[in-house]
């Protein structure tokens, strides 16, 4: 079997890299196992959801699905507060950088419903396996089939099989935190905006939702020590949900008065990772190619201007080269290395910098918290960086 472009990963960057191939009249199929999202219900939400950057929305929009999305189930964010674990504390408004909003909190399961729906209605091909193997331009895949290829895309996750397959670079190193992520009732409206606590347990930050039927609610993420974490886990459901929200009364300072947990608790590890981006006939994007400490909410974000960038060089190569030349596969990195890495170095560097316990240094953050608050030209360059992952 032989293609020209084959996407491995049938998640948001799988998925919008293909269809984007595809837009760009490139040949282009899709391997993964059959993915089906359904139809959202009416005050029930996805566990995973997204701050999608400006930058992203127009990416999104460009694809024809932005539109395709439900308007009610999607929160612009206006507004940020950012609290250090001492007086410092940053407010950043889209006003400041004449935007429209900062950003827009989005379920990860309504993106993908309607990128399978949009893969499907534009009839790319659809390969019903997984990569099990990889050797000389060839995958092998879990069911006995070899599929060549011109180019073949990794975006099948932190765990890609490809990338292990193929014998790419990999570098991991964990946090020792575990991200925690759950629903919640706010007995105040959030007013649209996001509200982040870096604390010495770790970053606690709650995203603004839709209002349900219950009123307002929000998404909390919160990267705990794994310690604490592994202890709130192993609880039973109703013993876990009152000792969060006993936590809670305390972490998030009564900002949206009581929080009352709405949905099933999920804990993950956190890792900081970089792997090898290109290697003749294959390139990865997407949490494949790396992963950040969600602080900055900028994962998928990082990973859609991926696709981007991926993209722009395939589609525009010239025509006598392939779309898995190195040459081709270069311009892509080149593209992607100083993003990912300014991205990679605020994201640990402020981790970094908030674990710290010396008093000099938590007084040194504060007080350039409370700097940042005062200087309106700094703030414009925060959310115009932001904006453009």
């Amino acid at each position: 079997m032989t293609h020209q472009i084959v996407v491995c990963g049938a998640g948001i960057v799988g998925l919008s890299t293909a269809l984007a191939l595809a837009r760009r009249g490139q040949r282009v199929a899709v391997l993964a196992p059959r993915a089906s999202v359904p139809a959202a219900e009416a005050d029930h939400y996805h566990p995973r959801v997204y701050a999608i950057s400006p930058a992203s929305q127009r990416f999104l929009a460009g694809l024809g699905v932005w539109d395709a999305m439900p308007a009610a189930r999607l929160t612009p964010v206006q507004a940020m507060e950012i609290h250090g674990d001492a007086d410092g504390e940053v407010n950043l408004n889209a006003w400041q950088a004449a935007l429209p909003q900062l950003a827009w909190i989005v379920e990860s399961g309504e993106i993908e419903r309607v990128l399978i729906q949009a893969v499907r209605l534009f009839g790319i091909p659809w390969i019903e396996d997984r990569c099990a193997g990889y050797a000389d331009g060839e995958i092998q895949t879990e069911n006995g089939a070899r599929i060549r290829a011109e180019l073949f895309v990794g975006a099948d996750g932190a765990a890609s099989p490809l990338r292990e397959a193929a014998g790419l670079k990999h570098e991991a190193v964990p946090y020792k935190d575990t991200g925690l992520v759950v629903h919640l009732d706010a007995e105040r409206p959030h007013q649209g905006t996001a509200v982040q606590w870096f604390r010495d347990d770790g970053v606690l930050a709650l995203l603004p939702l839709p209002d349900t039927s219950d009123g307002a609610q929000v998404s909390m993420v919160w990267s705990m020590r794994e310690e604490a974490a592994a202890r709130l886990l192993a609880l039973l459901q109703d013993e876990q949900a009152a000792a969060l929200e006993g936590l809670l009364a305390h972490a998030a300072e009564g900002r949206l008065g009581r929080l009352k947990v709405r949905s099933k608790l999920h804990g993950f590890p956190l890792t900081l990772e970089r792997a090898q981006m290109v290697a003749p006939g294959i390139a990865l994007a997407g949490d494949a190619a790396h992963r950040l400490h969600p602080l900055a909410g900028q994962g998928l974000n990082l990973g859609l201007g991926d696709v981007e960038a991926l993209v722009e060089a395939v589609a525009g190569r010239e025509p006598y080269r392939q779309a898995g030349d190195l040459r081709v596969l270069h311009r892509y990195q080149r593209a992607r290395a100083e993003p990912v890495l300014a991205m990679r170095l605020a994201t640990d560097g402020l981790h970094k910098l908030f674990a710290a316990r010396a008093t000099p240094l938590a007084w040194l953050r504060n007080a350039g918290m409370r700097w940042v608050e005062h200087a309106p030209m700094i703030k414009r360059h925060l959310i115009a960086g932001a904006s453009k992952n």
